[in-house]
Formats: structure tokens, C-alpha cells, sequence
């Protein structure tokens, strides 16, 4: 008898398992009455679910524990889970901030093997050819909170700084999903992650960095050679690392021959010349924080604000109550930026959305100044994306 398999969630990485599930039945939220899905599939509204007729359940990553579908659910596992036997490498990279460009520099490095990438970026798991060598995954903390049964052969943990903080209960649930990886890989296996966690329990092989430097010379990489710099340089050590790790290269010029996605300290000029930086995907403190070590030696003209999911702002406040700045505080935290701002004697202007910030700095923006987006807050109060706010950013910018 073949088993009853639920999935929850009607998205972009659940879909595709349609594919490889005859009959599949999806349990969405969104949902109000049933209907036909993808490749043969039923879509069904979450109150349906009934966990005495289903034998596994797949779940989005995006579901928060505290739904009720995951309260219900007796055999939950994760996408990851699904495909645990596909026999070829995996190499899953996380961490706070850079995954996304580690993965898309790693695939650069190593597509000329037939790997391929995936997971949090790009394509499903379930889109993927298993067929491929290795599967080269961005994988988030949402993911290894439901993953039990699957493991990386190679994980790389970029640096960990407070998020998702509302979604995992706390900051110490959040760094114990990171790590979680770690406990089922094997003595076969490598890991290489932030010193801090050293004394992890693990039988994988660890390798510890503090920094890019030590980075650079754990591995032997010239990083004066290595054509990026502020938070990137640490995602292409990283993605180097790995080539050199499985094939013993250090390719520089393939490295440097990577284009950058936009949106990531992405650096442009106004009609006087002035540089405005658009980050607009630094959603967290420690993606701010990046940047404005990056621009550190400039005043700069902060545009903070956003939906803050609740993190403690303190630590960001205490850099910059010794910077050269003036904050521009907009979005839905943008009181609590405020309140902030006077406790900690920084200059700052409320402003009342991106466009108006925009306006105000435009007015006394100088030459060697910087204008910078990095708001260390999602976009979802007021956009529909961090690229919407970035792209509304460029345009009114180019306006000047």
C-alpha cells in the first residue's frame, strides 16, 4: 500500500513535488475551497488536514511551528528529508548573512563539475537533477528546524547574528537550528564555521575562522588577489575554500570573473556625481553593520527603518553612537529608531517613507559623503519585496 503523503503549503518550493508524488495532496492556509493542483495534484484548505489519514507530511520551510498544521502533524519531515538517498554530494551553506552570494560564487567556481544550485535560491530541491554530481544548496534555519534524516557531506556556516527571532522563539533556538547539521554529520564529512563554535558537538571534520584573514591563510588564498571586498570577501573565501577543499584549486580569475547580484551594497551616482549605496537587502543588524564598516572612513547618511521583527537594536546603536552619521529613520520601526537615535545623542531625521528620506538627503548630501539604504529591517511593512525598496531606491535616485 503506498503511503497517504501530505504537504503543507501551496508554494514555490512544495509545488514541484507534485512531480515525484502521484496523487499528491497539498494543505495550504490560503486556500478556501479544494481544487485541482500542478501534475495531478489536490489542494485542500489547511482545516481539512486530518493526521489519521496521512503517513508523511512535507512541510515548507516558511510554516512557523506555531502553525496548526505542524501542531498537528505526526511523521513531519522536511523537503530535505524527502531526498536524504539522491546519491551524489551536498555541500549546504547558512548563516545570517551572505548565503546567497556564497552559493551563487561556489556554483560559479564549480558548475565546470556538473554541480548544480539550489534550495533556499533558485529551484526546489525537487527540481533539481539528481543526476548532478553536487548539489550545491542555501540552506536556511526555517529548513534545518524540520530536517532530521538528511545531512551536508561539506557545511559552511557564515557568521550568526540575532534574526528570524520571532519565528524560532528566541536567538538561542535560531544559533541551535544552525547548528543543528552538525550533530548528524559524520567523521567523513567537513565542516567549516565561525570559531565561536568550536567546542560544537560533532564527528565531522571542523574548521574554525575568525575572520577573512584567517580564512585567507587556513587555505592559502592571497586575498589581495581576490577581487571583492567588505561583506564579499568573505563569501568568496569561503566559495574558494571549497574548490580548493574537493580539487585543489585557487582560481582567481574564475572567482573574479563573478557579477555580483544587485541590491547588495550596490553603488551608483546621481546626476552631481554624489554615490548613493542601495543595500536594501541588508534585512538584519549584522548586514548593516557590514556596510557601514565598508563606508566607515566617510560620513554617511543612513536610511534605517522596516519591519525589525522584533530584534534587540541595541548593539547596532552601539556602533554607531561613534560613527560620523545622520540616521534617516522610516517604516514601521521607525519611532523605535527614533527613540534610539536620542537616546544614544545620534543626529537623525524622521521621514515619512523612503521617498520623502531620499528628498531630505539629496538637500545637503556632499560630495565626499555617502548616502546609504541598508535598513537592517525586512521590507514587508511597506514593500512587497527588499527589490521593490531597492529598485524605488535606484529610481528617485536617478530622478536627482
Amino acid at each position: 500500500m503506498s503511503k497517504r503523503i501530505s504537504i503543507f503549503g501551496y508554494g514555490v518550493t512544495t509545488k514541484p513535488l507534485a512531480k515525484h508524488i502521484k496523487n499528491a495532496v497539498f494543505y495550504d492556509d490560503r486556500c478556501k475551497e479544494p481544487y485541482g493542483g500542478v501534475d495531478g495534484s489536490f489542494v485542500r484548505p489547511a482545516s481539512e488536514f486530518d493526521p489519521d489519514f496521512s503517513d508523511l507530511e512535507i512541510t515548507s520551510p516558511g510554516i512557523p511551528p506555531s502553525n496548526p498544521l505542524i501542531q498537528r502533524a505526526k511523521h513531519l519531515i522536511s523537503e530535505y528529508d524527502y531526498f536524504k538517498d539522491v546519491m551524489n554530494l551536498k555541500i549546504w551553506i547558512s548563516g545570517t548573512n551572505g548565503k546567497t552570494t556564497t552559493t551563487q560564487m561556489l556554483q560559479h567556481l564549480l558548475e565546470d563539475k556538473g554541480s548544480l544550485a539550489g534550495g533556499n535560491i533558485g529551484t526546489a530541491l525537487a527540481e533539481l537533477n539528481q543526476k548532478s554530481p553536487i548539489w550545491i544548496l542555501e540552506t536556511s534555519s526555517f529548513t534545518m528546524h524540520y530536517t532530521n534524516q538528511a545531512k551536508p557531506n561539506i557545511y559552511l556556516l557564515l557568521p550568526l547574528s540575532p534574526d528570524h527571532i520571532s519565528w524560532h522563539g528566541s536567538q538561542e533556538a535560531y544559533i541551535a537550528d544552525k547548528l543543528k547539521p552538525l550533530g548528524m554529520m559524520r567523521s567523513t564529512d567537513k565542516a567549516i564555521i565561525p570559531a565561536i563554535f568550536k567546542d560544537v558537538a560533532t564527528k565531522a571534520e571542523l574548521i574554525t575562522y575568525k575572520d577573512e584573514a584567517d580564512l585567507a591563510e587556513i587555505f592559502g588564498i592571497n586575498r589581495e588577489r581576490v577581487a571583492f571586498n567588505g561583506a564579499f570577501l568573505m563569501d568568496a573565501l569561503l566559495a574558494m575554500a571549497v574548490d580548493k577543499l574537493l580539487f585543489g584549486r585557487v582560481d582567481y580569475a574564475k572567482m573574479n570573473s563573478f557579477v555580483l547580484d544587485p541590491h547588495r551594497q550596490e553603488e551608483l551616482k546621481d546626476s552631481k556625481s554624489r554615490l548613493w549605496v542601495n543595500d536594501t537587502k541588508a534585512t538584519n543588524i549584522d548586514a548593516t553593520l557590514a556596510a557601514l564598516k565598508r563606508y566607515e572612513n566617510s560620513y554617511i547618511h543612513l536610511i534605517l527603518g522596516g519591519d525589525d521583527k522584533g530584534v534587540d537594536l541595541h548593539e547596532l546603536f552601539e556602533y554607531l553612537k561613534e560613527k560620523r552619521l545622520t540616521i534617516y529613520a522610516i517604516g514601521s520601526n521607525r519611532e523605535r529608531l527614533i527613540k534610539l537615535s536620542r537616546e544614544y545623542g545620534i543626529e537623525y531625521v524622521s521621514c515619512k517613507n523612503l521617498v520623502t528620506a531620499i528628498t531630505e538627503i539629496s538637500i545637503v548630501l556632499q560630495k565626499e559623503e555617502i548616502a546609504l539604504l541598508s535598513p537592517a529591517a525586512s521590507s514587508l511593512d511597506e514593500f512587497s519585496s527588499y527589490a521593490e525598496r531597492g529598485d524605488i531606491f535606484k529610481k528617485f535616485v536617478r530622478k536627482i
